[in-house]
């Protein structure tokens, strides 16, 4: 399936358009604010010197810049915005000034450890130059300006002569993925096939040989546990099973699928599949997070799935949608789509604040404040309970900008005369010949019109989570997809009935507790509305509701409940509590932890 960029795509109307226009106007510019407080900025201009007043530039500033620049530039080809373009200019400039004879570019290695480049794996190098060329990629096609790209062409043929025709670096893959896919987005965007030809290189020698993790780190485990950590503990052709680092995993995955539809590479396209496989069947939450302990920021093992200690890092399900989106680029199945729609919804903008300046790196699913306590010897270690605006490892706001700013990206796709219809928010598509109109208020609302010309077919995906459809035009079921003629406006009507939702019994953490969902959208209960010890309220699983205007932007659900209460105060007794009958209200998810401190759960005791 060709998917359209969201140069392609205007959104017009509708809760992520309102999440879009909210990173445009705040977002974008708080993350700048908080980025030159923190001297990233200031640290492309190559000015630290040991005893100085500025900030020692970290090994990652670099990257961290870089998605801020990617995601101002979707902004920029859309919106006339001088400032910001005066601001992603000045890094250009700061880039051609400091940028090496030899094409390389790196502050971190330039400014603190020169002696040291491309001799240490671990250090995001080439994570870095991963991010650095996406940015330019995506500049050159929002404004036309190829001062940046040719600087990354130049350090991208560096890379080629060192780790290909030299031999000469230290290690032969990166330890943090990602410019495995930036050179094949170099190579759709310049036609140069010496990108595709790195890309693959880098690809095909991950894991054929044990580049163990850093020594410092490695503790006790052999090579091969080592390596699994960075997925470079077999060739990728072979592997089954996504473990180590849940965000370096997507990334190396969401290549591998672009790789494989660049190439018909039908063995890499069975191991995305198996990876797929692994990771949506067994190690995803259902919030579409990944990556479920602080250990590594690892994924663990089949169902290992906690609340309360969740990781899923904000990244991680980032990740989760460009290895969906890619993917669905390999094989038309509404199952990827589906998946992005559960990530974006739930576990990328639980990261994002109601005031577009606040983010959370770890997502956890359950807060119980009065497990938050600290005695001489420690504390336990759990995610925070609100959203701050900068981390000292700040890689979640600028990936909320760059995805915010690109959701034009994951709304249609087209094939052999059919146009797809993949994410449903009112837009319109104007590429190729092919026009394209959808007016909708999902998810508030499941009615959904598409008015398409240029195609044959439309095909819209029908929702795993949708029992019951209606559409005003004869259909067929293909790939979870109703396809329909193209020669009238269509009119979808999805069922937005709120659903209980039950985990895997092999999920040892939500045994005799239900989730509730309303289309897309993951509901939990809070503190704030309910009172704490949200462990005391049970539900039925045919529970009664109602469904009312909410001040997150989605509809808050009530539904009946029961509260267990002691019948007497001693702490142990032979009586049972007594359930008496309640209400409990229901929030998005994704709006949790933005009115102060409270306990917060998703998953919620079965009556």
């Amino acid at each position: 399936m060709k998917t359209f960029y969201h140069s392609a795509v205007k959104l017009t109307s509708g809760y992520l358009y309102e999440k879009q226009e909210l990173n445009r106007k705040i977002t974008v510019n708080a993350v700048y604010d908080r980025f030159s407080d923190t001297g990233r900025f200031e640290a492309f201009k190559f000015n630290y010197t040991e005893g100085g007043d500025k900030l020692k530039p970290h090994f990652f500033w670099d990257s961290d810049v870089a998605k801020w620049m990617e995601g101002a530039a979707y902004i920029l080809s859309k919106n006339d915005d001088p400032a910001l373009e005066e601001k992603v200019d000045a890094v250009v400039e700061d880039i051609k000034r400091n940028q090496g004879e030899d094409g390389y570019f790196n502050i971190y290695f330039t400014v603190i450890a020169p002696e040291k480049r491309f001799t240490d794996r671990d250090k995001h190098e080439l994570y870095c130059a991963g991010h650095l060329m996406e940015a330019a990629v995506a500049y050159s096609e929002a404004k036309g300006k190829n001062d940046f790209l040719d600087c990354m062409e130049r350090y991208a043929d560096y890379i080629y002569k060192v780790f290909i025709e030299e031999k000469s670096a230290g290690f032969t893959t990166p330890g943090h993925e990602e410019i495995e896919f930036a050179l094949i987005r170099m190579y759709r965007h310049t036609g140069k096939k010496k990108y595709l030809e790195m890309a693959k290189f880098f690809i095909d020698e991950r894991g054929m040989r044990l580049e163990e993790y850093p020594g410092e780190n490695k503790m006790k485990l052999s090579d091969w546990e080592c390596s699994k950590y960075n997925q470079s503990h077999m060739p990728v052709r072979k592997q089954s099973e996504a473990v180590g680092h849940s965000v370096r995993a997507m990334y190396l995955y969401m290549a591998m699928a672009a790789l494989a539809k660049e190439t018909s590479d039908k063995e890499l396209a069975d191991a995305c599949r198996r990876l797929w496989e692994d990771t949506v069947t067994k190690k995803m939450y259902v919030t579409g997070g990944i990556g479920s302990t602080h250990m590594g920021e690892c994924f663990t093992h089949p169902y290992d799935l906690p609340n309360d200690t969740a990781y899923a890092e904000t990244c991680a399900a980032i990740g989760l949608a460009f290895f969906a989106h890619n993917m669905l680029g390999l094989e038309n199945n509404a199952m990827y789509a589906d998946v992005i729609e559960r990530a974006l919804y739930n576990g990328v903008l639980s990261g994002y604040s109601q005031n577009g300046k606040g983010f959370f790196y770890e997502n956890p699913l359950e807060i119980n404040l009065s497990e938050r306590f600290a005695n001489p010897w420690g504390k336990k270690r759990l995610p925070i309970t609100e959203r701050v605006e900068c981390f000292k490892c700040s890689c979640c706001p600028p990936n909320i900008v760059r995805v915010m700013s690109s959701l034009g990206n994951y709304v249609y796709g087209y094939e052999d005369g059919t146009l797809y219809v993949n994410q449903f928010i009112s837009s319109e598509l104007n590429e190729d010949g092919i026009l394209c109109k959808m007016t909708t208020d999902y998810p508030r609302t499941g009615v959904i019109s598409v008015r398409a010309e240029g195609v044959e077919r439309v095909a819209v995906r029908i929702p795993a989570w949708c029992d019951s459809f209606k559409i005003n035009a004869p259909y067929t079921i293909e790939n979870g997809y109703a396809v329909v003629k193209a020669d009238r406006e269509i009119t979808v009507e999805l069922d937005m009935a709120v659903k209980t939702v039950w985990a895997n019994t092999d999920v040892a953490r939500d045994a005799g507790r239900v989730c509730v969902m309303r289309g897309p959208i993951v509901y939990c209960a809070e503190g704030v509305d309910n009172g704490n010890n949200l462990h005391r309220f049970s539900i039925s699983a045919d529970f009664g509701y109602t469904v009312s205007e909410g001040e997150f932007g989605l509809p808050e659900i009530t539904v009946d409940a029961y509260k267990a209460e002691s019948t007497d105060d001693i702490l142990y007794s032979n009586k049972a509590p007594e359930n008496k009958m309640t209400q409990l209200k229901l929030i998005p998810y994704n709006s949790f932890a933005n009115r102060g401190e409270s306990d917060m759960s998703v998953w919620i005791r079965e009556k």
